[in-house]
């Protein structure tokens, strides 16, 4: 474009005359400037924001890889940690269940064992008591056991309990202990709840509500109970008639509550009898 000259006039001001004041002309280049459309100079004034729209998102983009990275490897090691521990309590119970079987089986050997040692020595001092041990009687086969045929094992004692049917074979208190005796044991001593349990356990009805079993409680000539084998009475199961003054000797009726079925008795009457052996 060409430039356009402007003429501009200028007065000063003065005491001259106006005949004496020059004229000055000046040649003044004035430039005209264009306004910029506006909707560029909005653009270019938005150009800067719309340049980090994509730094930003790119940068969120970033940071949630790394998050997404950081959960998996976090995942990974906690299913790590978890596998390892449940190894870990996996090959524990093995381990545990294994003690446990060898402790069973290490109480169940020494249960034998304490048994066996409890037949020996029960088998020695029946021996001992005898002059002619009868072997084929205690030890059939050639195998002592701790209990004879037809006895009944309890705790550390053997039990027999007569199973006579007939009269003729039931015995008097005197003849019953003389019996044990022949046996190396002696009628019954009761001395636990537990022992009285089990001897009612055993015992069962016959002939009538007065007969029952002989047990080794009897008076003495004190008057007093006393066991045979010089025990005195600690636990007493007496039915709820109390002994009668006359009647020194003692049965256990089955027919009777098994805590309360002593009963006295006159000591010529026949019964039937219990035996124990201690082992």
């Amino acid at each position: 474009m060409e430039e356009e000259l402007n003429y501009v006039t200028v007065t000063f001001k003065g005491k001259k005359k106006p005949n004496d004041l020059e004229i000055i002309y000046d040649e003044v280049k004035t430039e005209q400037v264009w306004d910029k459309d506006p909707v560029i100079q909005e653009s270019e004034k938005k150009a800067p924001l719309c340049t980090l729209l994509p730094l930003v998102a790119a940068g969120l983009g970033v940071v949630c890889v790394i998050l997404v990275s950081v959960i998996i490897a976090l995942t990974i090691h906690l299913k790590t940690v978890m596998s390892e521990h449940n190894r870990d309590n996996m090959t524990l119970t093995a381990r545990n269940l294994l003690l446990t079987k060898k402790k069973t089986d290490l109480e169940r050997q020494t249960d034998e064992l304490t048994r066996e040692r409890d037949g020996l020595n029960w088998t020695i001092r029946v021996i001992l008591e005898h002059e002619n041990f009868p072997v084929n009687t205690y030890c059939p086969q050639k195998v002592c056991r701790p209990c004879l045929d037809g006895w009944v094992p309890f705790q550390s004692s053997c039990y027999l309990f007569s199973k006579d049917k007939y009269s003729y074979y039931w015995n008097t208190w005197k003849e019953s202990q003389a019996s044990c005796k022949q046996t190396v044991a002696d009628l019954v001593v009761i001395d636990s709840q537990e022992e009285q349990e089990f001897i009612s356990n055993h015992t069962e009805e016959y002939h009538d509500e007065k007969h029952g079993y002989w047990i080794g409680l009897r008076k003495n000539e004190m008057d007093t109970w006393m066991w045979v084998d010089g025990s005195n009475v600690t636990v007493m199961y007496w039915t709820a008639q109390e002994p009668g003054p006359r009647m020194p000797c003692v049965l256990s009726l089955p027919r009777e509550d098994p805590m309360s079925n002593w009963q006295t008795a006159g000591c010529s009457m026949k019964n039937r009898y219990i035996f124990s052996l201690s082992k």
